[in-house]
């Protein structure tokens, strides 16, 4: 009996506290990635560079912090317009749905997810975030759906207790 009670409430705050599994980077990963890109700047390939942005992107991308994921999505935004192989576009494309997921627009990060697996249709990362997404998409409706059924109850009880009062 108690192993359900503790199943019940494990479930329970998994479906109040997200539960998803994407990685988090930290404050030092993302000062050694800025070391990098700042270095690879003076003098390295454009190949290197392009690396160490893309490092950049996924540990700004991955942070806690909501300005670093803001300037992770504009980094990548910006980096979308250079032409890049397929495999680029798609990396870059799964990384901004994931900063778009970090920073609450689901539906952007659903339809950036559908773009990389209409890249890549067998990717399991996308295939994973594009179901982690509509699952926080559905959990915010039924948690809408759940404050509009309170406060309706709430107004109806309060007219039913004032035509009571009344009588």
């Amino acid at each position: 009996m108690e192993a359900k009670i503790g199943t019940f409430f494990d479930s329970v705050g998994a479906f109040f506290g997200g539960g998803d599994h994407i990685p988090w980077s930290d404050r030092d990963t993302i000062s050694a990635c800025e070391r990098e890109v700042a270095d690879a700047v003076k003098g390295v390939s454009d190949e290197v560079k392009s690396e160490s942005i893309m490092r950049l992107s996924w540990a700004l991308i991955h942070s806690r912090q909501p300005e670093d994921v803001q300037r992770g999505i504009a980094m990548l935004e910006a980096s979308l317009a250079n032409g890049s192989s397929p495999l680029q576009q798609r990396e870059k494309l799964y990384l901004l749905a994931v900063g778009y997921y970090r920073s609450g627009e689901y539906r952007r990060s659903r339809q950036l997810a559908e773009k990389c697996l209409e890249i890549a249709p067998d990717w399991r990362q996308a295939l994973t975030l594009k179901k982690t997404v509509e699952d926080r998409i559905a959990k915010d409706g039924v948690i809408g759906i759940g404050i509009t059924a309170t406060a309706v109850g709430l107004i109806v009880g309060g007219i039913a207790a004032a035509l009571a009062r009344k009588s």
